[in-house]
């Protein structure tokens, strides 16, 4: 389940996205969800368009196919939704403040406030 913050973050990064994928007349077919769930483990975030003549609801449809791939809606606008799909192997998206810990490096002759110290000015 994504937080709010998360959310919005992902928002921003779909707002500059284009759409990758769309539903035609067909509708959700099954190579349609495989094809999406490769996409998603790949880019971990999609954009889909739902075209005219598939005549399917945005938010209706993007909860079905969340449900289908375990995915979490992002948000829907017009006729395209935002998915996401967090890849556990291969992650890439990383949400701000959830960065690796790096090890503190000691710098040798420095001081705590990084000024040279006297011995090493000898």
């Amino acid at each position: 389940m994504l937080k709010g913050k998360q959310r919005a973050y992902l928002r921003s990064i779909a707002n500059t996205l284009k759409p990758s994928t769309q539903i035609g007349k067909d509708g959700v077919t099954e190579s349609f969800l495989e094809q999406l769930d490769d996409m998603l483990r790949k880019r971990e975030i999609v954009k889909v368009t739902i075209l005219e003549t598939a005549g399917l609801e945005t938010k209706e449809t993007a909860n079905a196919i969340c449900e289908a791939l375990r995915a979490e809606f992002v948000q829907a606008i017009g006729s395209k939704f935002t998915l996401y799909k967090k890849n556990t192997e291969n992650p890439q998206i990383v949400f701000p403040g959830h960065e690796q810990a790096k090890a503190k490096v000691k710098a040798e002759n420095v001081t705590k406030k990084g000024r040279v110290t006297k011995r090493s000015v000898r």
